[in-house]
Formats: C-alpha cells, sequence, structure tokens
C-alpha cells in the first residue's frame, strides 16, 4: 500500500469515527452553516462536536500548516481529503471568509507574528471577518476607493464607507482597504485590519430583490486603527488586495462545479419522472440538461488543472478570473434550468412547500454571483487582455 493509499484510508476511519451523521445530511438554511465567530450560536450540538473534531485535527484548515492551526498536509493528501469528505457527503466543518480569503493573503504577505496572531484563531473558528473593498463609486474600477486613513502617529483615523460587505453586520472583524496617500493611485492603499466593535463602526443591511441579502452598507467615521494593524507595506496594499481577489474568485466560482450534484440530469429524474428508457421525461429539457453537464464535467476538470498549477505556481496569473468567469455563468444556467423544469410552481414565492420559494430566490441570487469579485464584462475583458493578449480598447 502507497503511503497516500494509508493516508486515504486514515482519513476514511477518522471520518467515520467523528463526522455526526446529522452532519451528511445536504444544508438545508443559513442555520446549518457554521461561520464561527465570537457571537455564533451553534444549531445543535452534532454542529459543535463536528467543529471541535476538525479544530482538534486541523481539517478546518487541512493544508495550512501545523503552527498556524491547519494540519500540514500536502497538496495530494488535501486533494484526498476534500475526496473522502465529499465521498460521505460531509458538510464543511466552518466556512469563513478568514479561510477562503484573508488566510492566503497572511499567508503570502504576513510577518511570522501576524501568521501566528491572525491565523490560529480564524482556524478554530474564534473570528469571523468580512470585506472592504467595494464602495458606492468604487466597483469594478476598485482601486479608486476613497475610504482614507489619516495618519495620526502611532494610528490612523479612518473615515469613509463601504458597500456590499457581506455579513458585516455578523462580522467580527473586516480586512479593508484604506487610501492613506492621495497622491498615488496604486501605490497610496494600505491594507488594513480592524475589528468592528471599534467606536464609529456602523453597518446597514441592503435588501435584495430575492428577499434574502447577506450585504451591508457599512460606515466610518473617525475610526481609529493602530499602526501595527495593515498587511504587507503601507501604501502597498493593493499588492495584497490583488492577491486576495484572486483566491475570492476562485471560491465565487465554485458555484460552476454543482457542489455533492453529480448530474443534474440524473436529480431532475428523480424529481420529475422517467419515461420507459429511464431517461428524462421531457426530451427537450434533456437535452438542455445533457448538454449543461457535459459543460460542468469540463468545467471540473478544468479546476483540477488550475489548482493543480496554481499550487506548483505554473499558472497564468489571470486564470482565477477565467475560472471565476465561467463558474458564475454555469451557476445561472443551473438555476434557469430548475425555474424552467419546476413549472409554475418554480414561480412560488412563501409556501413551506417549496421552502419558501427556495427555487426562484436561488435564481434570483445567481445574477449577484456574476457582479461580486468583478463582473462578468470586466473577467471578459481581463481575459482578453492577459489570457488572449488582444489589443485593448
Amino acid at each position: 500500500m502507497s503511503e497516500l493509499d494509508a493516508f486515504r484510508t486514515e482519513v476514511r476511519e477518522w471520518l467515520e469515527a467523528n463526522c455526526p451523521a446529522e452532519m451528511r445530511e445536504p444544508v438545508r438554511d443559513e442555520g446549518d452553516v457554521c461561520w464561527g465567530g465570537r457571537n455564533f450560536k451553534f444549531k445543535n450540538d452534532a454542529q459543535k462536536r463536528w467543529l471541535e473534531a476538525c479544530v482538534a485535527k486541523g481539517y478546518t484548515v487541512p493544508d495550512w500548516p501545523r503552527p498556524y492551526g491547519g494540519a500540514g498536509l500536502t497538496a495530494e493528501q488535501t486533494k484526498v481529503f476534500k475526496q473522502e469528505m465529499k465521498r460521505i457527503h460531509a458538510r464543511s466543518p466552518l466556512d469563513s471568509f478568514g479561510i477562503w480569503m484573508l488566510g492566503p493573503a497572511l499567508l503570502q504577505f504576513g510577518t511570522e507574528e501576524q501568521k501566528v496572531h491572525y491565523l490560529n484563531p480564524i482556524a478554530r473558528g474564534e473570528i469571523r471577518w468580512c470585506q472592504g473593498y467595494s464602495e458606492p463609486g468604487s466597483g469594478s474600477d476598485l482601486v479608486s476607493l476613497q475610504t482614507f486613513g489619516e495618519d495620526k502617529g502611532d494610528h490612523w483615523v479612518v473615515n469613509g464607507s463601504k458597500i456590499w460587505t457581506s455579513y458585516a453586520d455578523k462580522a467580527d472583524w473586516i480586512f479593508c482597504l484604506v487610501r492613506t496617500d492621495k497622491t498615488n493611485k496604486y501605490q497610496g492603499i494600505t491594507f488594513m485590519l480592524f475589528d468592528m466593535a471599534s467606536k464609529g463602526v456602523t453597518t446597514k443591511p441592503i435588501l435584495l430583490i430575492s428577499g434574502n441579502s447577506p450585504f451591508c452598507e457599512t460606515f466610518f467615521d473617525d475610526v481609529e486603527v493602530p499602526k501595527t494593524q495593515f498587511i504587507g507595506e503601507i501604501n502597498r496594499g493593493w499588492d495584497v488586495a490583488k492577491y486576495l481577489l484572486g483566491h475570492e474568485r476562485e471560491m465565487i466560482s465554485g458555484g460552476g462545479a454543482g457542489g455533492d450534484m453529480v448530474s443534474i440530469g440524473g436529480a431532475f429524474a428523480k424529481a420529475f419522472g422517467k419515461n420507459a428508457a429511464g431517461e428524462l421525461d421531457d426530451p427537450i429539457l434533456r437535452a438542455e440538461m445533457a448538454a449543461f453537464d457535459v459543460d460542468v464535467f469540463a468545467y471540473r476538470a478544468m479546476g483540477e488543472r488550475f489548482m493543480d498549477m496554481w499550487k506548483t505556481g505554473r499558472a497564468h496569473p489571470a486564470s482565477s478570473n477565467m475560472m471565476k468567469y465561467v463558474g458564475t455563468e454555469l451557476n445561472k444556467r443551473r438555476h434557469e434550468l430548475v425555474m424552467s423544469s419546476g413549472g409554475s410552481e418554480a414561480l412560488e414565492w412563501d409556501s413551506e412547500e417549496t421552502k419558501g420559494g427556495a427555487r426562484p430566490r436561488g435564481w434570483l441570487r445567481t445574477k449577484a454571483n456574476s457582479i461580486e469579485g468583478g463582473t462578468s464584462e470586466v473577467m471578459l475583458n481581463v481575459i482578453a487582455k492577459r489570457i488572449l493578449d488582444l489589443p485593448g480598447a
């Protein structure tokens, strides 16, 4: 038996012993997702036990080094771990912007002291983070941001606002882009970290057309941020921001793969019936779903290749833009098919039978996927210029 096979056996046995049955069921609502943080309330004991078991093993961040709360797994071992999690339909023990976005940036740009100080609480789910990037006048042109930090010697005084700040009303801390030099557009931004409970920080939820929204407006009025709470170099935060955006786009693109769904056609055949040949009964819908499944399988293969190249430093810097574009567009197609197959029932909005209109609300939410993290139009422009080497307009 190879070392990797032995590791797979070890992981399989550990999961069987430690993953509660309740944590192998599909996520039904927001309460089933463990976000962690100082104010987080566990939905049940199984959710708490699952997080604690994974924290003890380093499995909330399996590929992070052990001194920072991870399990220190190699890329191959991490892949095996994820395969075994997927095999038993195990829920993620911890969902976190700290894991998906801030953590990789800290590993790349943070000092050793910062890594130890910030990464361990992230891995344990003790601090919930939000992202302060977009502003009312700085969306696609993010670098035009105007939130300003005035230098006061041992601290900055920050004034301004952010928009589309996901879960800002529930977050403990924020990683935030703040202009600290008004004379230099790109080399005048600092990547700051500060507590959302700081005096002068307020949030206001933004209601979406779907009726559900994680988004907020976030306001900073004379917020004092210690000079120790920044990543990278002062006025060079754009370097950190660009690196983090790659991980954000990778995270958002994940919706295109469809999670544990092996085939959308197979899933809908169970729900809507089969013909005598055992196929989805509607031939037109069946053809559309087959075409979609082929594209998803191709996307998953592309994702595997991208991750392997990313971990070995061979990925094109704009590969994450490509993944983000394809993934979010696939996710929109998936929900279009869900709506098409549901008939009039898919338009229902409130009943218990339709789980409060889960289909139309989910369909409406996908429209935001192709805007957040960079619009599809911006992603195509980046792909054209940086991957295809096409001339700019």
